[in-house]
């Protein structure tokens, strides 16, 4: 049975080990319909400052969130080697498991030009659980982890999950940070919950309307 090991993170988002410097942190997400489409649109502009106070960056950029389409499985897998190294990378089966399973919600991020530049991975259920938040480096600190949370966790709450989980690293203060901005509270501490001896947060968020 394959375990799994759910990977957050900002800017390539993760909750993964971080293997030298921790992650930075990524812009509030603003979402609104794209017309026409089911699809969401965020688009970043002027301004010099996110909405954490944070220096903005790609100033001008649009990502639109869809649905995950069967063709677009190997610019997925491909973009899951970049952001993270060996071993931490999942394989094709590990990433097909996770998408093909039962209740599984996978959005991509396209940019203007209609590229792939980041998806998220989240499974179904009274408590909905985050995989993976995968985002290229030329598309970070633009809102675009964050536009992909915000996506999924709307997907969770539209097929009755009342809450969504996830795991990150105890030592990954910036995703932390991350996540907290988000509504995430630590519940639980999983020790050694990765190959490398440390230990795992556990985070939860209320998708009930109103909380």
């Amino acid at each position: 049975m394959l375990m799994v090991l759910p990977r957050l993170r900002y800017e390539q988002e993760d909750n993964r080990p971080q293997p030298t410097k921790l992650w930075k942190k990524p812009a509030k997400a603003d979402l609104h319909k794209t017309a026409g489409s089911s699809a969401r649109r965020r688009s970043v502009v002027g301004g010099r400052r996110d909405a954490f106070g944070a220096p903005g960056y790609n100033v001008g950029v649009s990502f639109v969130i869809r649905d995950f389409k069967s063709a677009d499985f190997e610019g997925l897998w491909r973009i899951d080697q970049e952001c993270f190294p060996p071993g931490i990378s999942y394989s094709h089966h590990e990433l097909k498991l996770y998408i093909r399973h039962r209740g599984s919600i996978t959005l991509v991020g396209t940019d203007a030009a209609g590229k792939i530049v980041g998806f998220i991975v989240a499974h179904g259920g009274p408590t909905g659980h985050v995989i993976t938040i995968d985002v290229m480096a030329a598309a970070r600190r633009a809102g675009l982890g964050s536009l992909l949370l915000t996506a999924a966790e709307e997907r969770l709450r539209d097929a009755g999950s009342i809450a969504v989980s996830l795991e990150a690293a105890v030592d990954n203060a910036a995703a932390l940070h991350f996540y907290k901005r988000h509504g995430y509270s630590v519940v639980r501490t999983w020790p050694r919950y990765y190959s490398n001896g440390v230990d795992a947060l556990v985070l939860e968020k209320s998708l009930k309307s109103g909380s």
